[in-house]
């Protein structure tokens, strides 16, 4: 009977998922039209650099979402993504550039694997504290390697006349780089979903739940938390990639501890109960942020205290609030059919 209803249950699952999905993809497409039909220049360059931020915010969340880990130090992957984007189109690399640019997330993901299996050992604070110290070593060696990086001064990244068939207008122009953007965050969600329903997805949630009783049963519970966290980066790591790609410049500020604040600020801001829920808050922390600022040169602080509200009202973020409301829309509808 179990394994009956556990057949049923994945089915269903999976045909919730390839609905959802679907419904996603159209109102995206639907979006993309009406932002290039009716949006300004500026608002497409926000919503640009919302989109590949948000693959950073995504890579906090994932983490937070399956591990119940919090990382101080996501800038750190984002980087080198974008380092590594440099390094690939500079000439330097020995490979042609779409196949350099194709190797940097798998090789940030193997780095932080290995680093995985190191900071894994670690929970709650020390974890964080941990992912902090490395991030900001990431920044000090990349500052101070001018030969290598470039230091404060940054990198410029020299794009081909066409990439992946793609001309590099298309690729650096606002519109171009969102439909680029938007179709990553598409077709990573999915596959990061249908991790979440795989065997490997619910014993990584099972270790979040109880990893001493999961290491009981048998399970190899330190490669699987590494394997986690080497999955979050390179969701990070992408996004660096497609920044170097969108600014054409690279510098250590995209290191800094404070850019892995604002992404986990993004994070909670979205929440962790759905897996856009760092997407969104990503882009309501960019829109809160350029609205604020219009308003008054003390945003950060604004900010700050929307955020304790936010928190406190809604716990769970802004995605717990949206299911939370739809909960009780559908409840309010059940009720309103048996009467």
């Amino acid at each position: 009977m179990t394994t009956i209803s556990t057949i049923g249950n994945d089915r269903v699952a999976g045909i919730l998922l390839r609905r959802s999905t679907l419904v996603s993809a159209l109102v995206v497409v639907a979006a993309l039209f009406a932002v290039e039909s009716l949006g300004s220049r500026i608002l497409v360059s926000l919503l640009t650099q919302a989109a590949i931020v948000s693959l950073l915010a995504l890579g906090v969340g994932v983490l937070t979402r399956i591990s119940g880990l919090v990382s101080f130090g996501h800038a750190a992957p984002f980087g080198l993504g974008a380092y590594g984007a440099a390094w690939a189109l500079s000439g330097g690399s020995a490979l042609p550039p779409e196949a350099g640019l194709i190797v940097v997330v798998p090789l940030v993901a193997a780095v932080f694997f290995l680093v995985g299996l190191v900071v894994s050992r670690l929970e709650g604070i020390g974890f964080s504290m941990l992912t902090l110290a490395l991030g900001q070593a990431v920044f000090v060696a990349v500052s101070k390697f001018r030969g290598l990086t470039g230091g404060a001064d940054g990198v410029v990244v020299n794009l081909p006349r066409r990439l992946f068939g793609l001309s590099s207008d298309t690729v650096q122009s606002p519109y171009g780089m969102l439909v680029l953007s938007v179709t990553a965050i598409g077709l990573l969600y999915v596959e990061l979903r249908l991790f979440e329903l795989s065997h490997l997805g619910r014993l990584a949630v099972a270790i979040r739940e109880n990893e001493e009783r999961t290491r009981f049963l048998g399970y190899g519970v330190r490669a699987l938390k590494a394997a986690v966290f080497a999955l979050s980066a390179a969701v990070a790591a992408l996004g660096g990639v497609l920044y170097a790609l969108y600014q054409g410049f690279v510098s250590p500020e995209i290191l800094h501890w404070s850019f892995s604040g604002s992404a986990l600020i993004m994070a909670i801001l979205g929440g962790s109960s759905a897996l856009w829920g760092p997407i969104a808050g990503a882009f309501s922390f960019f829109f809160l942020r350029e609205g604020l600022n219009e308003l008054t040169s003390h945003w950060l602080a604004v900010l700050g205290a929307m955020l304790i509200v936010v928190t406190v009202a809604w716990p769970t973020g802004l995605s717990g609030g949206v299911e939370t409301l739809l909960r009780r829309l559908a409840g309010a509808a059940k009720r309103r059919d048996t009467q």
